[in-house]
């Protein structure tokens, strides 16, 4: 072989190997999608099916990783998902406070808007629940009731988007709750006790109870089957339309190739029976919405929970 014959091969075999790394197939290395709470939880759940798909369909390892606290403050498996590469091999499954208010409270890794969501999965089966021999069948039974008697609110924490649209309503409509208190679990036992009139909570916590409590509404962006005659608070109060909901989020770098190939399990995945199974024993609402739509939604929420906040203040 020539010097020139060499050369032109010894390029040819550079340029390949750049060219292979450069457009390397993904995925070809384990993926991870950060869930920022503890494990068992519904948005847990059904992120373990969408990874336990992904490494089925792509053939690498890719597992949920529980980002429950440490530093960071607040969304810790946020700034995590934040901070690493836009590849796609680090997926953030992110309930509404991430991209919603993350970049507004001072944390520079997620200011500005540092994530675009590939789809929303979850809908949390919120209710506004009260003993089925309260005197108030309806949201506006009770805050007429309210009006003139004490009741105390049972909630999970003030910050939480529920109990944040729960007193936003009551604002609306010309009441105050006698008290409000924040506890851990909240269930038939906290409505038999009396140490709440009325709790904010999810379905699956009251269901054993269901034929002994009623629901006053739902904190959802469309009535729960599993209590059809209650209507979602939007329906209410227009104004107040938001719900707690969780979807998977990347950075904005992230090549769109790699999000259509995220995306194109999770929404197998949403349609399956065993995450319909969930929705159908939980009361949670499961579907897949697109990432155009749940950009806009993500948009319209930042504008309820501005009126929200204005509205409490």
């Amino acid at each position: 072989m020539n010097a020139k014959n060499f050369l032109g091969g010894a390029l040819a075999l550079a340029l390949t190997a750049v060219g292979g790394a450069a457009f390397a197939e993904y995925p070809e290395k384990p993926v991870s999608f950060i869930v920022p709470w503890p494990p068992g939880d519904l948005e847990d759940v059904l992120t373990r099916m969408i990874a336990e798909d992904f490494q089925a369909e792509y053939g690498v390892s890719a597992a949920v990783v529980n980002k429950p606290g440490g530093g960071g403050g607040p969304f810790p498996g946020a700034i995590e998902v934040a901070t690493a590469p836009a590849d796609g091999y680090t997926i953030g499954s992110f309930v509404i406070g991430v991209p919603v208010v993350g970049h507004q409270i001072g944390i520079d890794e997620l200011t500005p808007e540092r994530f675009d969501p590939l789809g929303i999965f979850l809908t949390y089966p919120f209710v506004i629940a009260a003993a089925g021999d309260a005197p108030y069948s309806t949201m506006n039974e009770l805050a007429d009731y309210a009006k003139s008697n004490d009741v105390a609110l049972g909630h999970f924490g003030d910050p939480l988007t529920p109990t944040q649209v729960t007193k936003a309503f009551a604002k609306s409509a010309g009441f105050e709750w006698g008290s409000d208190a924040a506890f851990d679990a909240l269930d038939c036992n906290t409505l038999a006790s009396g140490d709440a009139d009325v709790i904010n909570t999810t379905l699956q916590l009251i269901l054993p109870c269901l034929d002994s409590v009623k629901v006053l509404t739902s904190i959802t962006d469309a009535r729960i089957p599993l209590v059809p005659d209650a209507p979602a608070i939007g329906e209410l109060n227009a104004d107040l339309n938001i719900a707690l909901w969780n979807g998977l989020f990347v950075t904005k770098e992230t090549p769109q190739d790699v999000r259509d190939k995220i995306i194109a399990v999770a929404q197998k995945t949403m349609a399956s029976e065993r995450a319909q199974a969930v929705a159908k024993e939980t009361g949670a609402l499961v579907y897949w919405q697109n990432a155009t739509d749940s950009a806009a939604r993500v948009a319209s929420d930042i504008a309820t929970m501005d009126r929200i906040g204005s509205l409490l203040e």
